[in-house]
């Protein structure tokens, strides 16, 4: 775990600027989750604390994270508890994974107390509990198994710290000696180092040994060099650190410490940081963002695709039925000839051979027949079923062309989805999908008052441009926002976000339509493509259809531009 007790002290050290803070407000983003706002004279800064299985931590954030409407139960006790206390002390175990957080508060009494809040950051074992004055827990995010635990996490058990392992602490003791113990075997040193020094994860046990392979011709023994080796670690551990995050070839990263990563050679990117803080920012934001919204979206991605594969097979089965339509006319032909040639045709019989008037050649044509009916019923059945195919043919022309737009609509929707970059998002598109009739609407519609938060740019010439990020602000940009002089823009036959560029009617410049474009380019399903044809023209050219789906609209007298979708630099 990159996380490990060294990485903890680091932070510990930096957190301690926010001592002597007021918590101003308290949040609880999901259930492993804590948010603390805390102010003091000439310092505001947010406190993240998460347990979550594989990502335990606890440093300061620049993000903003979305709040359930209605707070946990456990958020609840905790601002009971620690709203407007002052945090006085922040502390760490020796080099254990625990963060002691001591605040002093007003109890219901209007007594002072002291409060601990204890981060146990400590792999699937991570926890959160919130310990009175007594050393009695108040409460926790997670309870222990009374049966099986090894220790009681209940409310008003007695604490007590997670089990410590039987390592020393490398800032205090005799490293010469501890470097004594270790084969120098190659493969054996992190191993060694990992049994028996407190704080250190594999990969800073791995630095070493990889720092010590390479100066170890430069002592004249090997314990010697593994000592220094050791000691540029123990530097950072005691000194300052080099917060550095490590990035496989395709920009994701992949691991961080507080020290200088050599160890993987040319094979990763490094990226150094100002802070620890901003490191593990940089790190898990994306990852737990993407995960946060693949979770949030599964259910409706699910649902989306198995309504375009639904709509997609039974349009493929309209589309038989309709080339059967075409040959009606034959049914047309059989009654006419049928009618015409009455005398001629014996009651009873299952064919007639009959002159094709229709044929230049006069050739004679096979018309089966129905023995149990008349022949004259015969010819009234085929011109029936001539009117039955004329019928359907325009039913099934109605039907596949609504299958289309459906399928096209589908494909809008996971555009957006896959796009979505909040979960606040993932819902305005599930709130569209209820609107739709597709999925039963659970929670409250939004309220006029939330408008669409679109996108917004500006021009070289000063002018909005606004990219919706769904149907819902498609439709809302296109047709409320927009006046009919401004600028409409969108990628060809292809699912993408409606850009409009607010000129009032004025001369786009090249660049802005350039600009205008390759936002439309990059905000659809092409945003991987080169050489990407976009559509634009005045919004007066553009209508949405009565009964339209959302973010459907039909445009005329319009040019196209092609552009090349800017891809994100990787780190």
């Amino acid at each position: 775990m990159a996380f490990d007790g060294g990485f903890l002290h680091k932070t510990v050290e930096e957190l301690k600027s926010a001592i002597d803070c007021h918590i101003d407000k308290i949040y609880q983003p999901s259930r492993d989750e804590l948010v603390f706002l805390l102010r003091k004279k000439g310092f505001v800064s947010r406190l993240y604390i998460t347990v979550k299985s594989g990502a335990a931590r606890i440093h300061f954030t620049e993000n903003k994270y979305e709040n359930p409407a209605t707070p946990p139960m456990f958020c609840m006790l905790i601002r009971k508890y620690l709203s407007s206390a002052k945090l006085t002390e922040m502390r760490q175990p020796q080099l254990e994974r625990v963060a002691e957080l001591v605040f002093s508060a007003t109890n219901e009494m209007g007594d002072r107390v002291n409060l601990r809040l204890i981060c146990e950051l400590i792999g699937n074992q991570a926890n959160i509990v919130l310990v009175n004055e007594q050393g009695r827990i108040i409460d926790a995010i997670r309870h222990s198994d009374v049966e099986s635990a090894s220790r009681l996490i209940l409310p008003n058990a007695v604490y007590e710290y997670p089990q410590k392992q039987d390592k020393k602490n490398p800032l205090e003791c005799d490293i010469s000696a501890v470097c004594r113990q270790i084969s120098l075997n190659e493969g054996e040193i992190s191993k060694a180092l990992l049994s028996r020094l407190d704080g250190f994860s594999p990969l800073v046990c791995r630095e070493v040994e990889n720092t010590y392979n390479s100066i170890k011709n430069d002592f004249t023994d090997g314990y010697s060099a593994l000592e220094a080796a050791l000691k540029t670690v123990i530097d950072r551990l005691s000194g300052d650190a080099e917060p550095t995050v490590v990035f496989k070839e395709d920009g994701s990263p992949f691991d961080y410490s507080y020290i200088d990563l050599n160890q993987y050679g040319k094979a990763v990117n490094k990226q150094k940081f100002e802070s620890l803080s901003q490191l593990l920012d940089a790190f898990y934001t994306a990852r737990e963002t993407d995960a946060r919204i693949r979770t949030s979206a599964h259910d409706i991605i699910k649902l989306v695709t198995n309504l375009k594969a639904r709509t997609e097979k039974k349009l493929a089965l309209r589309l038989n039925e309709l080339e059967a339509c075409k040959d009606r006319e034959k049914f047309r032909i059989f009654g006419e000839l049928l009618k015409a040639n009455l005398y001629s045709i014996e009651a009873g019989s299952t064919f007639a051979e009959v002159p094709n008037y229709y044929d230049e050649s006069m050739a004679l044509i096979r018309i089966p027949l129905n023995p149990a009916i008349s022949p004259a019923k015969n010819a009234e059945k085929y011109f029936k079923d001539y009117k039955k195919s004329y019928a359907a043919e325009q039913a099934l022309t109605s039907l596949t062309e609504a299958d289309r737009q459906e399928i096209i609509y589908f494909d809008s929707v996971l555009d957006s989805i896959h796009r979505c970059k909040t979960v606040s998002e993932i819902g305005e598109i599930r709130e569209e999908l209820a609107s739709g009739g597709y999925i039963k609407r659970t929670a409250q519609k939004r309220k006029n008052s939330q408008l669409p938060q679109f996108k917004e740019y500006t021009s070289i010439e000063g002018y909005r441009i606004l990219v919706g990020k769904n149907n819902t602000q498609n439709d809302y940009i296109t047709t409320r926002l927009g006046a009919k002089n401004d600028m409409w823009f969108h990628v060809k036959n292809i699912a993408g976000s409606h850009v409009v560029v607010m000129s009032g009617g004025k001369d786009l410049s090249d660049e802005t339509v350039l600009t205008a474009a390759t936002l439309a380019a990059e905000n659809s399903k092409a945003q991987d493509s080169s050489n990407v044809p976009v559509d634009y023209t005045p919004i007066k050219y553009v209508k949405k259809p009565a009964g339209a789906k959302p973010g459907m609209v039909i445009y005329t007298t319009n040019k196209t531009v092609y552009v090349t979708p800017k891809k994100e630099e990787k780190p």
